[in-house]
């Protein structure tokens, strides 16, 4: 049958049912406007902001002239990277936890996915004082590179540990059920068998919470301070770019550089993105 004969069949289908042609373009405008609104941000940013990206911009020390984004991206690094080395491994065993070894109907699983549901609708703001409370001012960090990961690692925790435990319920019990038939343990069969079938998954919410952490500001405001520049350690403060860019607004004296530091920001989300999912095929092929 040709591709002419079934598309003529599908409007005759339509015709018939009135509700499912209306139904049919709702979704059809829906995909247009939202890639239509994507694309007007994306071209926004970038006629706004590629302009005005000068080497000056990059320069290694910040000054009030150049206004350098460079200490802020190389902490946007920094904090991402200590973030997920935080919440990542937590985030992994929990969801294993709950989908491996916990009991069906226990009610402390129910408990823990209650709490991670309800943390995931915090507001970042809440997450900020907490962190300023507790790691700040409690545990006597300051404002640092460190209060401000451990602050992003508990935002972040909630939504590693749902997408993890969401990917690892989509491998088939039979990959557990072959595993077991030919002798393996709980503990290999999971790490061996389960776990590298759910990578793409558990990579997806990686990347989401990438993204949340890049585009973060006002959690590190309230715990990794607003310094431009590089500090020596981990208790040094340091803004990320987010952080950067929204100074440069509000201070409305560098809006050509805040729009400049959107582009670099939106090309470092994009390589992130990317190179995960590079990571995550070669991974699947392994």
């Amino acid at each position: 049958m040709s591709n002419q004969t079934r598309s003529g069949e599908k409007w005759k289908s339509y015709l018939k049912h009135p509700g499912s042609l209306i139904v049919m373009l709702l979704v059809m405008l829906s995909a247009i406007a939202t890639f239509a609104v994507l694309l007007f941000l994306i071209a926004y940013i970038l006629i706004n902001g590629v302009p005005h990206i000068k080497p000056s911009l990059f320069a290694l020390k910040y000054t009030s002239e150049n206004a350098s984004l460079m200490p802020a991206l190389i902490n946007t690094v920094i904090m991402t990277l200590f973030s997920l080395l935080i919440a990542v491994p937590f985030g992994i065993f929990s969801a294993i936890f709950l989908v491996e070894y916990a009991g069906k109907g226990n009610k402390f699983v129910g408990v823990i996915r209650l709490t991670a549901e309800t943390l995931s609708g915090i507001p970042s703001i809440v997450y900020g004082l907490f962190g300023m409370l507790f790691f700040v001012n409690t545990l006597g960090w300051g404002f640092s590179l460190l209060a401000g990961a451990f602050t992003l690692a508990i935002m972040i925790l909630p939504l590693i540990m749902r997408t993890t435990e969401e990917a690892l319920k989509a491998v088939p019990d039979s990959f557990r059920e072959g595993s077991f038939g030919l002798g393996a343990g709980k503990l290999r069969t999971v790490f061996k068998i389960v776990l590298p079938s759910a990578i793409p998954g558990i990579l997806a919410g990686i990347i989401l919470a990438v993204g949340r952490i890049v585009g973060e500001t006002a959690a590190l405001i309230y715990t990794a301070g607003t310094v431009a520049q590089v500090p020596s350690s981990v208790l040094g403060s340091g803004r990320t770019l987010a952080v950067h860019m929204y100074n440069l607004s509000s201070e409305g004296l560098y809006m050509d550089q805040a729009y400049a530091t959107a582009v670099i920001l939106l090309i470092l989300v994009v390589g992130i993105n990317t190179l995960s999912s590079v990571i995550a095929r070669k991974l699947t092929k392994a």
